[in-house]
This record gives C-alpha cells, structure tokens and sequence, in this order.
C-alpha cells in the first residue's frame, strides 16, 4: 500500500463524522460551516476564489466538494495535479482533509505553497463550507 493510499484510507472516518454532522444537527453543521467561511477567508481567500470562473493564484473553489479534480477551465494545473485525476478522481470530504492537512505531502510537486492545516477540526469546518458553495 502507498503512502497516498494509506492516507486515503485512514480519512474515511473524517468523511463519515462530516456526513454524520450534516445530517444529526444541521445547525451545528450551519455554525461549523460559518467556522469554516472564516477560516476560508483569513487562509484561503487571497489565492482561491468561491466564484464561478474567476480563477486567483488557484483555482476556483466553487463547487469543489464532488469536483473531478484538476478540470477548471483556464487553470494550468501541475503535471502532478493532473495526475490526481486518475488517482483520486473527485474531491470529496476525505481527499479535502488528506490535501489541507499537508498539500505538498499529499500531492508532491503541487504548485500551492500553503502547509497546510494541521487542525482536524479546522479542516472539517473548510469542508463543510466549501460543500455549500454549489448551485
């Protein structure tokens, strides 16, 4: 097994414990999103934008969770991000927090310069924002 895969493996806890969030509290899931908008805007906010088609130093972030990875249109992604697209396929709750926990550990070769959040908590909350950025 591969350190990718190992990773992989180990997050489906967090992705279940987010849907479990979601669906037993729905206001508790509304104030971590909040949370998480926050965090978003003091770490995320000046490379990533949560608008349709405008996209910063990164991609857009609009409509990530359940995005096939790396298909943002006038986005040059890494040869390394494209190669996600086979690997992990889309972003869900568990190759969000696998990634935000450590980006270049995650996906050596990555272009984002960002280390990452080493709080699990912190990265459940992203998530859960990121997950209402949809139409």
């Amino acid at each position: 097994m591969t350190k990718r895969q190992a990773m992989r493996s180990g997050t489906w806890l967090c992705a279940a414990a987010l849907r479990l969030l979601a669906v037993a509290t729905p206001a508790l899931a509304q104030d971590a999103a909040g949370h998480g908008k926050e965090i978003f805007q003091h770490t995320c906010a000046n490379c990533h934008s949560t608008k349709i088609g405008v996209n910063k130093i990164g991609p857009t972030l609009w409509d990530v969770v359940g995005r096939k990875i790396a298909i943002v249109p006038d986005y040059p992604y890494s040869e390394t991000m494209r190669a996600l697209q086979t690997d992990w396929q889309v972003w869900d709750a568990a190759s969000l927090d696998v990634y935000l926990r450590n980006p270049r550990e995650a996906v050596h070769g990555v272009k984002m310069f960002f280390k990452g959040l080493p709080g699990a908590s912190d990265r459940a909350d992203i998530i859960l924002y990121l997950d209402t950025l949809k139409q």
